[in-house]
């Protein structure tokens, strides 16, 4: 997403196209059913971390690691294959994204690099910082043209102002903003897929929409595929008002099936108390 020749609020613009208020719309109200649940009350913590746990497998699937939840729950060991490493770093990146909420506003560019710190658990050179030129990048779910490093240096420093100066605009629109320059970027050697929804997560949450993170929309994005969530992203890509308020509706509702997921959590918890 470019930012030449801005407004001061350039986020605006996209919660006025066609559709995005009812998709904004349609996310508060299952959000708003999720945190009025009675279950919500009393074991929030839970709700929590089953929705951290469910996110995470949602989000290595798709980056090609499609397991089981009952094996992600069960696994303590994912040094393996390159499968369990996906999934390790995914749980990595659910754990660490609530630590870091409080300096996203301040310093995104620094959160994005300890997001790919953490997802790589690696100290090679090439881990927690934007890639240099020539530098192969490893994300075979996204097979669009990959911007040089100049692009994305100077479009991650447009992220990063938008995000510091704030907006208007509704926090879905920022969510999908974020997720969606940061694949379109692919800033990192590897693992960008899991920190652009990671950082999804982390707007989502820092925004005050889903304040507990019981609304994980990784688990919405794997439940409508890999083929529907690449198509909403060649919208994106298009920059387009019909293709960006496809992709920002994708990931309302990617949110409102995590949010229903948190939901059944909810009933089965209250089923168990009865």
């Amino acid at each position: 997403m470019s930012t030449t020749g801005a407004t001061a609020d350039p986020l605006a613009a996209l919660g006025l196209l066609p559709g995005v208020a009812d998709s904004v719309e349609s996310v508060r109200k299952a959000v708003d059913r999720v945190y009025g649940h009675r279950i919500m009350r009393r074991r929030s913590n839970e709700i929590t971390s089953e929705a951290a746990l469910r996110g995470a497998r949602g989000s290595a699937a798709l980056s090609g690691a499609d397991w089981a939840l009952e094996e992600v729950r069960r696994r303590t060991d994912f040094s393996g294959d390159d499968e369990a490493r996906v999934v390790g770093g995914a749980l990595r990146l659910t754990a660490e994204a609530g630590q870091l909420l409080s300096i996203w506003r301040q310093s995104p560019l620094r959160v994005l690099a300890r997001l790919h710190l953490v997802a790589a658990a690696d100290k090679a050179d090439q881990v927690g910082r934007p890639r240099q030129q020539g530098e192969p990048v490893g994300e075979p779910l996204i097979e669009q043209p990959l911007p040089d490093a100049d692009e994305v240096s100077g479009r991650l420093e447009g992220l990063s102002e938008l995000v510091i100066a704030g907006s208007s605009a509704p926090a879905l629109v920022l969510a999908a903003v974020v997720h969606g320059e940061l694949l379109a970027l692919r800033p990192f050697v590897s693992h960008n897929g899991l920190v652009a929804r990671t950082a999804e997560r982390i707007v989502l949450v820092g925004s005050g929409l889903d304040p507990k993170s019981v609304c994980p929309a990784e688990v919405g994005h794997a439940e409508l595929g890999r083929a529907a969530y690449v198509a909403a992203f060649e919208g994106y890509v298009s920059g387009t008002p019909e293709g960006m308020a496809a992709w920002i509706a994708h990931c309302g509702r990617a949110v409102e099936l995590g949010a229903r997921e948190s939901t059944a959590v909810c009933e089965a918890l209250q089923r168990g108390a009865a």
